[in-house]
């Protein structure tokens, strides 16, 4: 089982927040059970290896007439795209819930947590490719996740953040991350130039390379980041996200603590690998990633920030973070950096991370 940021540490007291959140979620549960919704099911991509895939989902309340695949739409699906940010926020939650999942002919039954997420890693026998699990809460209430496992051989890997590393959003000041989530449509959004260029150039050098995206966002906004990610080029890849609300532990969750929790648990499962850690220096990628490239040098290629221009620096309120070309720390990590992914390429090359 994997740890959830939405769960608490065994004999902890969950914060009030969380405690109150527990009862309204419980409550509105089973009011809609009571007049007749039923549970749905909304998939992420899982990755692995070849003996243990992680397997996400999230269970939702619908109405009974709503199919299975509702919370599911196709990612070439544009038509979502025009709307307001607020709507992935509104649905109902089921915590407790029962999923079983089938992978490869093998069964598992877990539950979800308090915030309704199935984050699970299942035993499963994988060859390196793209899997197909399957998830249902009943008979007629099912959906398929993929679940991808790179090769065993690849020693190679990409970390990569979202915001303002790949796409425009200028999220830490908190009233443009509310206007950001809330209220732009989801069309507003603008792709950083070149990364999806970097990207797929990354991919075609390593095709069977892990590449996972990490970011601070919520789960609620995963239908809005595929997309965009879709229809910019970038390649396709497991998400990453954090739980929306209060958390067991405090009134919000930590986004600098799923990073740092996420990376090891990545260093964990794929000890042969070594990430190509990408973020921007408009939040606190750079620390992360100094601090487990110390703790971990054996687990990093090199550290790439795209530099944020002075506006959207200022606006970010971030902590401005300039490495020259070849920049290493004691452990022998190289750091570069740039305005964009072309900027970065040309780095990376010039060190050697990248033919």
């Amino acid at each position: 089982m994997t740890a959830s940021a939405a769960d608490a540490p065994s004999g902890a007291k969950p914060h009030w927040a969380a405690r109150i959140e527990n009862v309204k979620n419980e409550a509105v549960s089973r009011a809609l059970s009571g007049v007749g919704w039923e549970l749905r099911i909304k998939p992420f991509t899982g990755f692995g290896r070849s003996g243990a895939v992680r397997v996400i989902a999230r269970v939702l309340w619908a109405r009974p007439s709503a199919p299975a695949d509702y919370h599911d739409q196709p990612v070439w699906d544009m038509r979502s795209m025009a709307r307001r940010g607020w709507r992935n926020f509104v649905s109902q939650v089921a915590p407790g819930r029962s999923v079983r999942i089938e992978i490869a002919g093998q069964v598992f039954h877990e539950r979800t947590n308090r915030a309704g997420i199935l984050d699970v890693t299942v035993p499963a026998a994988l060859e390196p490719g793209v899997h197909i699990a399957r998830l249902r809460t009943s008979a007629v209430n099912e959906v398929t996740a993929k679940v991808f496992v790179p090769s065993p051989d690849e020693q190679f890997g990409v970390v990569s953040d979202i915001d303002d590393t790949v796409m425009v959003t200028l999220l830490p000041r908190p009233a443009l991350a509310f206007w950001n989530a809330f209220v732009i449509p989801q069309t507003s959004r603008r792709a950083v130039p070149g990364m999806a260029m970097l990207y797929q150039r990354i991919l075609r050098q390593h095709p069977e390379a892990p590449f996972v995206y990490l970011s601070t966002g919520a789960w609620n906004v995963f239908p809005v980041l595929r997309r965009f990610l879709y229809k910019n080029g970038y390649p396709d890849a497991p998400l990453l996200l954090t739980d929306w609300g209060p958390t067991n532990t405090g009134l919000f969750r930590s986004g600098s603590d799923h990073k740092v929790q996420a990376l090891e648990s990545l260093a964990r499962e794929f000890p042969q690998v070594k990430w190509l850690l990408i973020g921007d220096d408009g939040q606190h990628d750079p620390a992360i990633y100094s601090e487990f490239a110390r703790r971990h040098p054996g687990s990093v290629a090199a550290i790439a920030i795209r530099e944020l221009s002075d506006s959207e620096q200022v606006l970010s309120s971030g902590l401005r973070h300039r490495a020259a070309i070849g920049e290493r720390s004691a452990e022998g990590i190289v750091t570069v950096s740039g305005p964009d992914g072309h900027s970065l390429l040309h780095a990376l090359r010039s060190e050697d991370v990248l033919a």
